[in-house]
C-alpha cells in the first residue's frame, strides 16, 4: 500500500522529512498543517501537497493514514491525541513529548484507538550506529564498564530570542531534553542491547546531575545551557552524559561504549572505531555510516521502518515506551538536579 501521510507543524525540521519521504516507495506526503497561511502555501507549493491551518481538519479531509508530528515538543500531545480519535497512525519528534505524563496520555490515546504511536529517533537508522548496535546486541563489548555520550554544542544568543527553544513550557529543558536527547536515547539503547533488559526495561537504574546556565545570561533562556550527569546501569555499568549549548563554537557528538572485550566510539553520528580483545573476519573496518549502502536519508529509513511496522503490524522498535525511555532519563537528570540525589527514571 502507499501510506498518505500529513505533517503537523511545518518548521525546519519538516523539510528534512519531506526530503526523506520523498525517498520511500510505499509514502506519499499529500498535505501539511500550520496556522500561517504564506509559510503554508509555501510549504504545499514546494512539495506538491494540500495546506491546512487546522490539523484535525486535515486528518478528516485528507484521508491519512499517518500524521508526523513536527510541533514544538510541549505541543506534540494535543495533534497526537486528535489524530488517535480520527483513526490516524502517529509517528512524532523528538522528544516524544516534554513530561512522562504527557507521553503516558499519548500511549494511552492511541492504544485506546487501536492506532500505532512511535517516536523519531533517527540517529538510530544511521549504519554506524546499527553496526555498534548489533555488536553490542552479540556480546562483542563482554561485560560492560561504560557507556557515555557528549554533545560539546554551541548555540548563539540569537537562538533562544522570540523562539519556543529555551522555555519551560515548550521546551520542557534546554540542551539536555532538546540538543542531547538523541544522545541520550543511544546511550540507553546501545546499553540496553548488551545488557539484554527487554524491551520494557530502562536500562539506566539510577541518574545524578548537575545543571546550569552558563553560556548564556540574558532573559530569552528560561532553562539549563549545560548538564552533566553520571549513569548506573542495571548491571552496575557506569556513564556519563555532557549536554551543552554554551561551548563555542562547537564540537563533535561522541558515544562511548566499552567493556572487558572490545571499545567502539562513533563521533558524529558518521564515522568512528572500535576494537574487540578478539578480533573476527567481518569486524576488520570500523562502523561507517558514509558511504551508505542505499544512499538514503536516516529520517527517511526512520519513517520507512515505522510504516513498514504498520503494514505487517509487526513490532516498531521506536514504539511509545521505547521513546518514553529516553525522556525519563532526562526528567530524572532535571529532579535530580534539583533535589541534589540520585534519581530513578519512572
Amino acid at each position: 500500500m502507499t501510506f498518505r501521510i500529513g505533517i503537523v507543524g511545518i518548521g525546519s525540521v519538516a523539510d528534512t522529512h519531506a526530503r526523506g519521504i520523498e525517498e520511500i516507495a510505499t509514502a506519499e506526503l499529500v498535505a501539511g498543517s500550520c496556522r500561517t497561511r504564506t509559510k503554508g502555501e509555501a510549504f504545499a507549493t514546494k512539495y506538491g501537497c494540500a495546506w491546512y491551518d487546522d490539523y484535525e481538519v486535515m486528518f478528516v479531509e485528507a484521508d491519512l493514514d499517518v500524521a508526523l508530528v513536527c510541533t514544538p515538543s510541549g505541543n506534540h500531545l494535543e495533534p497526537a491525541r486528535a489524530a488517535a480519535e480520527w483513526g490516524v497512525h502517529v509517528l512524532c519528534e523528538k522528544p516524544l513529548e516534554i513530561t512522562t505524563e504527557r507521553i503516558d496520555e499519548m500511549i494511552s490515546a492511541c492504544e485506546h484507538a487501536g492506532v500505532r504511536l512511535g517516536g523519531i529517533f533517527q540517529n538510530r537508522y544511521h549504519p554506524a550506529a546499527r553496526t555498534v548496535h548489533e555488536a553490542a546486541t552479540s556480546g562483542r563489548f563482554g561485560d560492560l564498564a561504560a557507556v557515555s555520550v557528549s554533545v560539546p554544542w554551541w548555540r548563539p544568543d540569537e537562538y533562544y530570542e522570540d523562539a519556543w527553544q529555551g522555555t519551560r513550557a515548550l521546551d520542557g529543558g534546554g540542551a539536555l531534553i532538546n540538543q542531547s536527547i538523541h544522545g541520550v536515547d543511544m546511550a540507553q539503547w546501545l546499553a540496553g542491547a548488551a545488557l539484554d533488559v527487554g524491551p520494557e526495561v530502562n536500562p539506566v537504574a539510577e541518574v545524578f546531575a548537575y545543571t546550569d546556565t552558563l553560556g548564556h545570561d540574558g532573559p530569552e533562556i528560561e532553562v539549563e545551557d549545560t548538564a552533566v550527569l553520571s549513569l548506573r546501569y542495571r548491571d552496575g555499568t557506569l556513564g556519563q552524559v555532557l549536554a551543552t549549548t554554551s561551548m563555542y563554537p562547537g564540537l563533535e557528538k561522541r558515544i562511548q561504549i566499552g567493556g572487558r572485550d572490545g571499545s567502539a566510539e562513533i563521533v558524529a553520528d558518521e564515522h568512528g572505531e572500535w576494537q574487540f580483545r578478539h578480533e573476527r573476519g567481518d569486524e576488520t573496518e570500523a562502523p561507517t555510516s558514509s558511504p551508505s549502502a542505499d544512499d538514503r536519508s536516516e529520517y527517511g529509513r526512520n519513517v520507512e521502518a515505522f510504516l513498514d511496522a504498520v503494514e505487517s503490524d509487526e513490532p516498531y522498535e521506536l514504539d511509545g515506551h521505547e521513546a518514553r525511555k529516553a525522556v525519563a532519563i532526562v526528567r530524572a537528570a532535571y529532579e535530580s538536579a534539583e533535589v541534589g540525589r540520585p534519581v530513578v527514571p519512572n
